[in-house]
């Protein structure tokens, strides 16, 4: 008995709660399935989109840019006079070893910058170590938001500079804060009731503040827009995981006893490739599960999506064009991916998939709305000229020809498609899709 019960939970877990829709459930389970499927979905896509590879790629990336990263703000703390209170966070978010060794790779990297010839040179490494490290981040958050573009490299620069230009003065902000509260929670032990209270938000500091970094980082790197709503709990997991691994990090002593008996003094490089490589699977786990929250509807269905037959294929273009065509003509505001899959009742990961297809193909382009930075889709070409036949023309030329087939020795076989296929076209030519 509880074996069959558990393969019925498999199978409901695997296929049957993937095809139940809003209206044929109460509310209250609704949000319990989505809780369900934004746990399952997050595993399952943490496994498929390879995460543990990016984190290793991100990894080198940030071995390679960490200390010109940090000699920058260092740098930039030192010119406003707080760049002991940098030393001071260092050396409390890395074991007393390893920071030692990086505050000391950061002042030598400050000294030669000093020399001339190190100005020019020395300056554009390291702007490029940088930008490929913020290059890297954007196309892993990118990817698991399944965005095809990138930033161009003007908003880079701009975005990502102005961040770091902005860190140093956050981080002695909140060190500030932290001492401020710490030396004023001193003089109110009297205070039975509000001391505990301030006591606990002191301690609560670090976690609000990695939580803060966390959720900006969901919102602002991926190309494309990201609810708060959607953002804020993945963030908080992350960010109470990312201490919690930080607590261990710093306070384990076995870990640091043991590399030095292997590694002597290089322990320190071992010991912080490790931490930045569960670091960085934290962090994109959280990305993954921000992306689940919110594209949780873009996977009912998921089955019949990835094995949907080409007639079906056909209709769904048929059917998106038309709506966007119809908009065009009556002069309405162009419909959004989500529009259209709420509208037609399509899944919402086989709508962006279809109008990917249209764009490669140019028979759409994307716009983006003024006011509130949403996607929404135009025609690529005349709508009196747009017809079903140059649409299913479009779709069947898509693609490579270019193999090595003689079409001499196959003649009657291409002849008798090419025949087919031009009574098929002219007998759709005729029918605008604006008007279907």
């Amino acid at each position: 008995m509880s074996y069959t019960r558990i393969k019925n939970w498999l199978q409901f877990l695997t296929d049957g709660i993937w095809r139940i829709t809003e209206d044929e459930i109460s509310p209250v389970r609704r949000q319990i399935y989505s809780c369900i499927k934004i746990v399952y979905l997050s595993v399952n896509q943490f496994l498929n989109d390879r995460i543990q590879i990016r984190a290793s790629a991100l990894t080198y990336s940030t071995l390679l840019s960490i200390i010109p990263i940090l000699a920058i703000l260092f740098a930039i703390a030192r010119g406003f006079g707080f760049d002991a209170l940098m030393e001071i966070q260092l050396r409390k978010g890395v074991a007393s070893q390893q920071s030692e060794l990086i505050i000391s790779w950061i002042n030598s990297y400050l000294e030669h910058a000093q020399s001339g010839i190190f100005i020019g040179i020395g300056l554009i490494m390291l702007l490029w170590t940088v930008l490929i490290l913020t290059d890297n981040i954007e196309r892993s958050f990118n990817a698991i938001w399944q965005v095809k573009h990138p930033r161009s490299v003007f908003r880079k620069i701009t975005d990502y500079f102005s961040m770091i230009l902005l860190l140093p003065l956050l981080i002695v902000i909140s060190s500030g804060l932290t001492i401020f509260m710490t030396t004023y929670i001193k003089n109110m032990d009297n205070f039975l009731v509000l001391a505990p209270i301030l006591k606990f938000l002191v301690r609560l500091t670090p976690y609000a503040l990695t939580w803060g970094m966390f959720i900006g980082l969901y919102i602002f790197i991926p190309n494309t827009k990201v609810k708060l709503k959607h953002a804020w709990f993945p963030g908080i997991l992350a960010g109470t995981a990312f201490q919690a691994f930080q607590f261990f990090y710093v306070n384990s002593q076995i870990w640091v006893s043991n590399y030095n008996a292997i590694y002597g003094s290089f322990a320190a490089i071992p010991m912080f490739l490790l931490w930045t490589q569960i670091s960085w699977t934290i962090c994109l786990f959280g990305a993954e599960m921000s992306y689940v929250s919110q594209n949780l509807g873009s996977f009912d269905f998921g089955k019949e999506s990835a094995n949907i037959s080409r007639r079906y294929h056909d209709f769904f273009c048929t059917i998106i064009l038309s709506a966007i065509c119809k908009s065009f003509a009556e002069e309405k505001t162009p419909y959004s991916a989500e529009e259209i899959s709420k509208q037609y009742k399509i899944p919402i990961r086989l709508t962006k998939r279809i109008l990917y297809e249209l764009q490669d193909i140019h028979l759409i382009f994307e716009t983006i709305e003024e006011k509130k930075g949403d996607v929404r889709y135009l025609p690529g070409i005349d709508i009196n000229k747009l017809t079903v036949g140059t649409l299913l023309e479009k779709l069947d030329s898509a693609g490579s020809e270019d193999f090595k087939v003689d079409r001499q020795q196959y003649s009657d076989s291409w002849k008798i498609l090419e025949h087919a296929r031009k009574e098929y076209m002219y007998n759709n030519s005729q029918i605008l899709l604006k008007d279907l």
